[in-house]
């Protein structure tokens, strides 16, 4: 069992104790545990059990509940606890903006057990009868609400992507068995990187049909039944998948057509006829365009591009040069700013890493002082000596305060090589007020990059309005960069987005906002959506050499 999955386990038993009224200090020692655990620069799975006990923060009492689960795969006392507990109650733990103190008021005052029929207290005003609830309280939650429900049955692109890696190799050996000489491609929302997920398609061009249909039934990994013009399944996480069987000979149309937006696809085919084709770049070439990649399939400005022959030259991973905005035991990472170094240097073969703690104002997160921030300055001189050629640059993530202004005064910042301004704090605000706000932050000469500009979570958080040609106008205007957080629940600046901040000259930086060394990973996430957005290696910052981004921030400092 993972350290994130018994960090999980930990709050999920304080939360329902704090439902049952148990005893307070218990309940803080098992929550504080839940943090102390998701820290860890280890797994407690490969610790001796006889040492758990011996870990700061955690006695004997929490050091048997890990032991049991790392031995069970389960918690005897919070199954108990379960039992005696609405199903209803416990889904409400999920909903962004209630906690334990305000389902309890829910759920033992005015006796609502699910979130149906909290939704209906909410559209009957019941809450704000209640105490501690008011009618802004009640909308808040009736809109969290609806962007659950909203979000049913769908997933992030980072959640289904092993498991179809994993469906795509079992499928590819059943069908060696029975057919072969057949295709076998990912279509629609999957294949055009879509950062969520509503589905997962797949096309199957068989050499023998019949028994490809007659057997596909029996494909075990799947519980498939058969649908008008496919098959369907739906996993356990309630996820749906859908194989499409045609003709091999058909195999590159359907491909086709099931692969874009319906308005690309029939604006393609009006040009190109129906066929047959040899593969999808004889579609383009008969349609008389150059052939687009399947991400950017998405009916904006591809088809006029492929006309003129001016598509971008797409992104890839192996562009990448350093990785900037990421986070160490300085502030709330889990692993030391060498190690954060030394892994991107030697495990990724990147040229520098560009450091970004928290600021100041990010108290909950230990945030740097301007102390720490001098010693952490010494620490990052001394590394660079030890590391050299590769290179840290002192970077910082300022938090933008609700007047807009950054949390240092300008004789710190300008200690920085690089600074990432971002919103932490007071989300809730309308397109004004969140505008004005960011606009005075891109205007503060030393902001470098705007991070996650709509501060969005996917499937859970919306994320504040804004105007964004403003945003990406002012950018433009002070030569600030915009990130893409790579962060698969951000991916924030929206790939909708970049189209026009790369027309205005905007750089984008693909940022992983990592925490850990695995959070570098995330940046093959950012890569997949700049390609949709249609970004290329001369106009991504972190695509830089080491020479030109050192030039790039000494030019912005000057």
């Amino acid at each position: 069992m993972e350290n994130k999955t018994i960090a999980r386990t930990l709050r999920l038993l304080s939360q329902l104790m704090e439902l049952h009224d148990e005893n307070p200090f218990k309940i803080k020692s098992i929550a504080n545990a839940y943090f102390k655990v998701d820290k860890l620069p280890f797994a407690l799975k490969d610790k001796p059990v006889d040492e758990i006990d011996k870990i700061e923060g955690i006695g004997k009492g929490l050091a048997s509940k890990i032991i049991e689960l790392l031995q069970t795969g389960e918690l005897k006392e919070l199954n108990d606890i379960i039992e005696q507990t609405p199903e209803g109650v416990i889904e409400m733990l999920a909903i962004k903006g209630i906690g334990p103190k305000k389902i309890y008021i829910i759920w033992r005052t005015l006796g609502i057990e699910s979130i149906g029929e909290l939704y209906y207290a909410c559209n009957e005003n019941r809450l704000i009868e209640a105490k501690g609830f008011g009618l802004k309280t009640q909308e808040e939650i009736k809109n969290a609400i609806e962007f659950k429900l909203a979000a049913n049955g769908r997933f992030l692109y980072a959640q289904v992507e092993g498991f179809a890696s994993t469906l795509f190799t079992q499928l590819s050996a059943w069908l060696v068995k029975i057919d072969n000489d057949s295709l076998l491609g990912f279509a629609g929302q999957y294949r055009r990187y879509c950062e969520i997920i509503d589905e997962l398609e797949i096309v199957i061009g068989a050499e023998n049909l019949e028994a490809v249909i007659e057997n596909i039934l029996s494909f075990e990994p799947l519980s498939l039944i058969q649908a008008e013009d496919s098959f369907i399944a739906t996993t356990e996480a309630g996820f749906r998948v859908k194989i499409y069987v045609v003709e091999k000979s058909a195999f590159y149309l359907e491909w086709f057509k099931l692969t874009g937006n319906p308005d690309h696809v029939e604006k393609v085919l009006k040009l190109a006829g129906n066929g047959p084709f040899l593969n999808e770049i004889e579609i383009y070439r008969k349609a008389g365009l150059a052939f687009i990649e399947p991400e950017l399939r998405e009916d904006f400005d591809e088809i006029e591009l492929a006309k003129a022959n001016k598509l971008p030259n797409l992104i890839k991973y192996e562009d990448l040069k350093g990785s900037l905005h990421n986070h160490s035991t300085w502030s709330d990472g889990v692993h030391t700013l060498e190690q954060m170094a030394v892994y991107c240097k030697e495990n990724l073969n990147l040229q520098y890493l560009g450091i970004c703690d928290h600021s100041k104002t990010a108290v909950y997160a230990k945030g740097l002082n301007e102390q720490r921030v001098f010693g952490q300055h010494q620490e990052i001189e001394a590394l660079n000596e030890k590391l050299a050629p590769f290179k840290i640059f002192k970077g910082i993530e300022s938090d933008i305060l609700s007047d807009g202004s950054l949390d240092y005064s300008d004789d710190i910042l300008k200690t920085f090589d690089f600074v990432v301004a971002s919103v932490h704090s007071n989300l809730r605000m309308d397109e004004a007020k969140a505008t004005a706000r960011l606009l005075k932050a891109i205007e503060n000469p030393y902001t470098t990059i705007l991070g996650h500009p709509t501060g969005r979570l996917l499937l859970s958080r919306a994320g504040y309005p804004i105007d964004y040609k403003k945003i990406i106008d002012a950018c433009a205007e002070n030569k600030v960069v915009i990130e893409i957080n790579a962060n698969p629940l951000r991916l924030d600046l929206d790939w909708r987005w970049h189209r026009y901040a790369l027309e205005k000259g905007v750089l984008l930086s693909v940022n992983p906002d990592a925490h850990r060394t695995e959070g570098f990973h995330d940046m093959h996430y950012g890569i997949l959506v700049a390609r949709k957005g249609g970004l290329s290696a001369d106009k991504c910052l972190n695509a830089f050499s080491l020479e030109e981004i050192t030039n790039y921030f000494n030019s912005k400092k000057r």
